[in-house]
């Protein structure tokens, strides 16, 4: 790991700081992170599409359960950025073997149900360790963490439903008022007419897209700074800063 590379400025945090110093890292870069994501998000969404066919509620399970490889996608991006390197749809193209498939049934089984999942896929997808090193690893990085991972995770998680149930009620708003009077709240959240289930699939589906990216931002400056913490990366980064000068 060359430390001096780091385009971010490393010191010791508190995990709801580098929570926000993530955020701010997905929106700095969001002209690379989404047309990348973009690029993985179409097929996931068009197979979503598909399974609607079936069951809305299928389809909106399947688009949940296809965030952690849609992950991978963002983390790609968002690795080369802390080094500050752009990162174009052709680049993520070229690596598709290693992001898209690397780890494929992982990604879609036991990483699915991991609470802090953002806070450990650097582990999983960056560092190239062996099954027990990655388990080590992750075990050293949870000590004292896992409780501020799994809130972030929980409030990522509240936000998602909030803007979801605030975007289906657009139409509410919208409507006039004699077919206002028609609706109720199982109206708007249920499944139990056409209108809703392609409502809440097609909400669901955008705030996803636009979420995952600082959710999974956010579990990556966590990462770097329980590393900071571990190995000391900030003083290794002035060092070698100030030697270079």
């Amino acid at each position: 790991m060359k430390v001096e590379g780091f385009a971010l400025r490393l010191r010791p945090r508190s995990g709801w700081e580098s929570a926000d110093l993530g955020v701010r890292l997905a929106q700095h870069c969001s002209a690379s992170v989404y047309p990348c994501l973009l690029l993985a998000f179409i097929p996931v969404l068009l197979l979503t599409l598909a399974c609607y066919q079936a069951s809305a509620s299928l389809a909106l399970l399947f688009l949940w359960w296809a965030k952690p490889w849609l992950d991978r996608s963002v983390l790609f991006v968002l690795a080369r950025a802390a080094f500050g390197q752009a990162t174009r749809p052709l680049d993520l193209w070229r690596a598709r073997g290693e992001i898209w498939w690397r780890q494929f049934w992982l990604s879609w089984s036991l990483r699915r149900l991991s609470p802090w999942r953002s806070f450990t896929q650097p582990v999983y997808q960056l560092e190239g360790l062996t099954r027990a090193e990655r388990r080590q690893r992750i075990a050293q990085l949870r000590v004292g963490h896992s409780g501020v991972a799994l809130l972030m995770t929980s409030a990522f998680a509240t936000v998602e439903q909030v803007f979801t149930v605030s975007l289906m009620s657009i139409a509410l708003w919208f409507a006039p008022r004699p077919a206002q009077a028609q609706w109720n709240l199982q109206n708007l959240v249920g499944m139990d007419s056409q209108w809703s289930g392609w409502a809440s699939l097609l909400s669901y589906a955008i705030v996803l897209l636009v979420l995952e990216p600082m959710y999974v931002a956010a579990g990556f400056a966590m990462y770097l700074n329980r590393r900071v913490e571990l190995e000391a990366w900030d003083v290794e980064q002035e060092f070698r800063r100030a030697f270079v000068r």
